[in-house]
């Protein structure tokens, strides 16, 4: 189990380097079991090889020392959110432009429906270096899908490893839709309402696997199209 975990996660990992969703920071998860997560080593997610274990950690237990010191923020949302699989720490280029600005993106169009209304903003620039701040950021992020932290881009909270990385790619999406539209000055026009976001935000129709098998295709690693790692 833990083999295939690894492998997902340094597949998630790299997608998200390539597609410039991270760069030398930026790290991912997902859990194994009640107690246990596993984690991106601490290194840039583009420079992982293939086969490189990844590493487990307790999610009631200390955090290790040799794990990147914000994971507690992982632990944090696990604990408080059964319901999450897979946890994405990203800094993709539009999402930190909001975020620097202290806005998040509103459901403006498909891939935006994901986060209706819109996420949830930490309104602190600073790390999550500490159980305090961890603590925080999960209960800020309550039950959306992601949240934004000013200036420092955001988490991504998915039922797997695998919607976690597609919702960082459409969260990013939606950044890039929020600026245009702030651009041309426009405020509260076209926002989809809550029920064509709740009917649009589907993921039948393979919409995650396409795009599972978009984001990793190029990776060494990469198993055939259409078989889950």
């Amino acid at each position: 189990m833990s083999n295939e975990a690894a492998l997902r996660i340094r597949l998630a990992g790299r997608a998200l380097a390539r597609h410039g969703l991270v760069h030398a920071y930026g790290h991912c998860s997902m859990r194994l079991d009640e107690r246990t997560v596993l984690v991106s080593p601490g290194k840039p997610l583009g420079l992982m090889a293939p086969g490189e274990a990844c590493l487990p950690v307790r999610i009631d237990e200390p955090l290790p020392p040799t794990v990147l010191g914000e994971v507690r923020a992982h632990l944090a949302i696990y604990r408080r959110r059964p319901d999450v699989n897979g946890i994405v720490r990203a800094m993709p280029p539009n999402v930190m432009s909001l975020a620097a600005m202290a806005l998040t993106p509103r459901a403006r169009h498909g891939f935006g429906a994901y986060f209706h209304p819109r996420p949830p903003l930490l309104n602190d620039p600073q790390l999550l270096r500490s159980d305090a701040q961890a603590e925080t950021a999960a209960e800020t992020l309550g039950d959306a899908r992601a949240l934004l932290m000013r200036g420092n881009g955001c988490i991504i909270a998915g039922a797997s490893i695998e919607e976690a990385l597609v919702l960082c790619w459409y969260l990013e999406d939606a950044a890039r839709i929020e600026l245009a539209a702030l651009a041309a000055g426009r405020g509260d026009e076209a926002l989809l309402g809550a029920e064509d976001a709740y009917a649009r935000a589907t993921w039948s129709g393979l919409i995650r696997e396409r795009m599972w098998d978009f984001l990793v295709a190029g990776d060494p690693e990469r198993p055939p199209v259409g078989e889950e790692p």
